[in-house]
C-alpha cells in the first residue's frame, strides 16, 4: 500500500533532497593575474596532476570526487515499493487472520445456539416426564399396595397349605388305626 497524503509529501521531499556536493576544489594556486588566462578547476572537468618542474613552491591538489552513487531518488522508490510491498502482504495475513476468527466465532456461537435448543428441548421433556409421573403416582402406590397384599395373601396360602398337609397326615394315621 503507497503512503497518501502528508506521509508522501514527507517521502517525496526526503527523495528530493539534494545530495551533498562531490566536487571540491582544493587549490593552492596564487590569484591570477589579469593578462594570465585563468586556468582553474572549473573550467578544466579533469583533475590538475601536480607537475614536477618546480615553480617555486606552487602544489595543486587532485579534484576530490566522490564514487558514483546510484540515484538516491530511484533508490527511495525503490524502497517504499518494496516497503509498501511487505507491508501490504503484512496486512493481508493479519486481515484473513481476522476473517478466519471471525468465522470461527460465528460457527461457534451457532453451535452454542444448537446446544442452547437441544437443552431447552431436553427440559421441556423433564418437566413433561415429571408431570407424568406425578399423574401417575397414586397408581403406582395402588400397585405397591396390591403387591403388599398379594405378599400377604401368598404367604397365608402357604400356612395354610402346611396346616392342611399335616391335617392329611394326622387323618391318615387314624385312619390306619
Amino acid at each position: 500500500m503507497a503512503a497518501t497524503g502528508e506521509e508522501a509529501a514527507v517521502m517525496d521531499n526526503i527523495c528530493t533532497t539534494p545530495a551533498p556536493p562531490t566536487d571540491l576544489k582544493l587549490t593552492a594556486e596564487p590569484e591570477h593575474r589579469r593578462d594570465e588566462p585563468a586556468n582553474d578547476a572549473t573550467e578544466n572537468p579533469k583533475a590538475k596532476r601536480p607537475s614536477n618542474n618546480n615553480d617555486g613552491g606552487v602544489e595543486t591538489a587532485e579534484e576530490a570526487t566522490e564514487p558514483a552513487q546510484p540515484d538516491i531518488n530511484e533508490l527511495c522508490r525503490d524502497m517504499f515499493d518494496k516497503m509498501a510491498v511487505f507491508l501490504q502482504g503484512e496486512l493481508t495475513a493479519t486481515c484473513e487472520d481476522y476473517k478466519l476468527l471471525e468465522s470461527m466465532n460465528k460457527l461457534t456461537s451457532l453451535k452454542y445456539m444448537e446446544m442452547k435448543d437441544i437443552s431447552i428441548n431436553i427440559s421441556r421433556n423433564l418437566q413433561d416426564l415429571n408431570q407424568k409421573y406425578a399423574s401417575l403416582q397414586p397408581y403406582l402406590d395402588q400397585i405397591n399396595q396390591i403387591e403388599e397384599q398379594v405378599t400377604a395373601l401368598e404367604q397365608a396360602a402357604y400356612k395354610l397349605d402346611t396346616y392342611s398337609k399335616k391335617l392329611e397326615a394326622k387323618f391318615k394315621k387314624l385312619e390306619k388305626r
